[in-house]
């Protein structure tokens, strides 16, 4: 008896080559440089990059996942070091504005681009603990009457903590001024989580959010 179908597999990072085609690199005229995340800004700075070594433009972005290159005429028939010498190219890329949480654990990492509209923020708190003391009721001695039991002590107790005070976080504020403006409130990852979510959904968070 088999399950499934055990004539099929999957391999990780793999392809299925039907033809070879030909293929020659050192006469190559173009190269298309293919970006892993397309992006507008960081094609635009590789194109500079590599403009800025070679000392002419040759290289110009065609569409925000790749960067055409013309291969120069000192490079013609050594395609290989061309491209040897473009990628050690020192290129920072353009990271979108993202909030990452992780609500089981209550973390919260947040880049550096995230940025904050103007907005009124109010935290505040209400705690209620109920605590259950059980006491032991007993007859008196050389008593024939009564049995002994337990009987309940139960005491209700409501905090409401300080009053909550409404914060305004001015326009476009940075990553620290964030921080520090919550932090003010004195608000636990728990509620910064909520209250991230809650300025998400008023529309005044410039990022987005992915919850794990």
């Amino acid at each position: 008896m088999s399950k499934g179908s055990p004539t099929k597999g999957r391999i990780a990072n793999g392809a299925i080559v039907e033809r070879e085609l030909p293929f020659e690199m050192s006469h190559m005229e173009t190269v298309k440089v293919s970006l892993r995340n397309p992006d507008f800004t960081t094609a635009r700075r590789i194109a500079q990059a590599i403009n800025s070594y070679l000392g002419t433009e040759v290289a110009r972005p065609s569409d925000p996942g790749s960067v055409q290159l013309v291969v120069p005429p000192h490079y013609r028939g050594n395609v290989v070091s061309l491209l040897t010498d473009v990628e050690q190219l020192r290129v920072e890329p353009d990271h979108a504005a993202k909030v990452v949480i992780d609500q089981a654990t209550g973390t919260i990492v947040m880049g550096e681009n995230v940025r904050i509209s103007t907005v009124a923020i109010a935290q505040g708190a209400l705690t209620i603990r109920i605590t259950e003391t059980p006491q032991v009721s007993q007859p008196s001695p050389f008593s024939t009457t009564g049995t002994t039991t337990t009987v309940p002590r139960t005491d209700i107790e409501v905090d409401e903590g300080k009053p909550a005070n409404m914060k305004v976080v001015p326009h476009e504020v940075t990553l620290q001024e964030l921080v520090n403006g919550l932090n003010s409130l004195g608000v636990t990852p728990r509620d910064l989580i909520a209250i991230l979510q809650t300025i998400k959904a008023a529309g005044a968070l410039q990022a987005d959010i992915e919850v794990m």
